[in-house]
């Protein structure tokens, strides 16, 4: 897992890139009247800001020295009205900014959830969820800044370094050199500053991942940790970790320590240095006290929006890195594709048939080879093999989760491909042997919010799998609260649920994979007795392990290493003393050493 963040967060690319700039400016296009609107606000915003070391010159020239207090008021009311002004103009232009940069995020996260669900199943076989909700989450908040006041404020920052200039220069031209004499050295010491900020930001990442990545994977398995009274190793190694992120953090804060001082020094130095020349020129009566007054504030201000660009900088950065990552999950086109017309589904009557299957999830390392079987409306096809033989294959491609190589899948005598996923899987309810449920209640976790299956519906269908006799005591029974993953249920109870979500959706096919492998003896009766009646005019597929649980199977398939070696009904294959005679001899063993015990 560390290598994988690694090869991930450690190269950062550009810390501007044009092309990803481009797309990123994409999603504030629909908002571009907020930004003209704050670019407009910013010029207005930069042009007051040095108007107040003018108003303060022509306040000590004009009126302080020639002791004129009635002068004096009337600048300082305007000076004060400018002020005012200026906060009302900058109260608008931090809303608006921050207003374009939540709007912009919130249409992204959308973008990205979407997308993510559109994703075919092979995706999610070789990508790790925790990547995949970072980008959702942590990639998209460090766009923030950059949507919501890194790309306006850069050039609020550029125009307010232009508009100081003009001031300076039209005041005195001379003093305005000397003031600048120091920028060289602040362009040198910023560009070094990027270089070394840039390293130490790299490092922080790829330390911050491995953290996280550690972090995750043991709170994940705690129980594992915890039972094999493993605490303090992984203590040791977590406090190596740790110590790693702080590390590179200091060293990241060091460079930071030494920049921003490192301007305030040749701030001093400016001063010190407008003192010296402009005291000289007033000594010689070439220069008034109001313009030395000016110039000092003309500096502090003039390296405050440096310092603000080299902040940018960082912002850009982390903006960068992130968006680029964010783009390569928006980019990954593994989906199963839908057809460009699909075939419209009339009235499905079940009727499936495999032609000559074959299927590989990479490749062509085939786990399904030459599957050929048909199974009519209404019946119950059991398949059977050891675990690798591909029975679970079988219902992901049946499903359309992942498409199929070589021959052909029937539904009705139509090819599948050629139909709607989503109108595809309208027809088929699934429950596997890992049963997942959401966070909310009992009846969203059955009707999956579903506003088309009405409470009645949820309670009928959690009545025939038995599911109501758990229910009714429950406290706030149908809705009573789900945990993460419904952990405050047993394994029992949560299969019972996702059987009844199954039959809440009145589906024509039914697939059962190992879905009575968690329940009790008692339950998995009530579930047999409620199949017998579901089953009546629907097509199933079931897959188990328990042969006695589909002995009464109108057909039984016996899958070996991906292929068919048998098929028959339970005494037609018990006579055959293959593969299936000797599975049920081992389990028919395993009951009798059971019972004796």
């Amino acid at each position: 897992m560390a290598n994988d963040y690694k090869s991930e967060e450690e190269v950062l690319g550009k810390a501007y890139d044009s092309k990803l700039m481009k797309r990123l400016l994409g999603y504030i296009k629909p908002y571009r009247k907020y930004i003209i609107f704050a670019i407009l606000m910013n010029i207005v915003v930069a042009s007051l800001i040095p108007l107040r070391p003018y108003l303060t010159k022509v306040a000590v020239d004009q009126y302080i020295t020639k002791s004129d207090y009635h002068g004096l008021v009337v600048i300082s009311l305007i000076l004060l009205g400018v002020l005012l002004f200026q906060a009302v103009i900058q109260y608008f232009l931090t809303y608006f900014t921050q207003y374009l940069g939540q709007k912009t995020l919130y249409d992204l996260r959308i973008q990205l959830f979407e997308h993510t669900q559109k994703l075919a199943l092979k995706f999610f076989d070789r990508t790790p969820i925790g990547r995949i909700v970072t980008r959702t989450t942590n990639d998209v908040e460090a766009l923030s800044e950059l949507f919501s006041s890194g790309i306006v404020m850069i050039f609020s920052d550029i125009f307010n370094i232009v508009w100081i200039l003009v001031f300076m220069f039209y005041m005195d031209v001379k003093l305005s050199l000397v003031t600048l004499s120091v920028f060289p050295v602040l362009i040198y010491g910023t560009f070094l500053f990027r270089k070394k900020a840039r390293e130490s930001y790299r490092d922080v990442r790829l330390h911050l991942a491995r953290l996280n990545s550690y972090m995750q994977e043991h709170v994940t398995g705690i129980n594992v940790v915890q039972i094999f009274r493993k605490e303090k190793d992984e203590l040791k190694r977590f406090l190596s970790i740790n110590a790693d992120y702080r590390g590179a953090n200091v060293r990241s804060v060091f460079y930071y320590a030494l920049f921003y001082p490192g301007v305030e020094i040749l701030s001093s130095i400016a001063i010190g240095l407008i003192i010296w020349y402009g005291g000289g020129e007033i000594i010689h009566s070439t220069l008034t006290i109001g313009t030395i007054f000016a110039f000092l504030q003309f500096t502090e201000m003039f390296f405050r929006p440096i310092r603000d660009l080299s902040e940018k900088y960082n912002i850009m950065q982390t903006a960068m890195a992130s968006s680029e990552r964010i783009f390569k999950l928006l980019d990954n086109q593994t989906f199963v594709k839908n057809p460009d017309n699909p075939v419209k589904l009339e009235k499905v009557k079940g009727r499936i048939e495999f032609k000559d299957v074959c299927f590989a999830y990479n490749d062509e390392d085939y786990v399904l080879k030459n599957i050929s079987f048909r199974t009519e409306p209404g019946q119950t096809i059991a398949i059977v093999g050891h675990t690798g033989a591909g029975k679970t294959s079988i219902i992901n491609i049946l499903s359309r989760f992942y498409d199929i190589q070589k021959g052909a899948i029937l539904l009705d005598g139509i090819d599948i491909r050629t139909i709607d996923k989503r109108e595809l899987r309208k027809y088929i309810s699934i429950v596997l042997q890992d049963v997942f449920l959401f966070s909310g209640t009992i009846k969203t976790n059955i009707n999956m919010n579903n506003d088309d299956i009405s409470f009645e519906k949820v309670v009928t269908a959690a009545k025939l799998v038995g599911a109501d006799k758990f229910i009714d005591v429950l406290p706030d029974k149908y809705d009573e609260e789900v945990k993460e993953r419904g952990s405050t249920l047993s394994v029992g109870q949560k299969q019972l649920i996702s059987f009844a979500r199954a039959l809440a959706y009145d589906p024509k096919i039914l697939v059962l994979d190992e879905a009575t492998s968690s329940v009790d003896t008692e339950t998995e009766i009530l579930i047999q007795r409620a199949i017998e009646k579901l089953l009546v005019g629907r097509t199933a597929i079931v897959i188990a392990h328990r042969l006695s649980t589909i002995q009464s199977a109108d057909k039984i398939i016996v899958m070996h290493k991906g292929e068919i070696r048998e098929t028959g009904n339970h005494q037609e294959l018990l006579a055959k003393r293959g593969i299936y005679y000797k599975l049920y001899q081992l389990q028919y063993k395993d009951q009798e050493i059971t019972k004796a015990v």
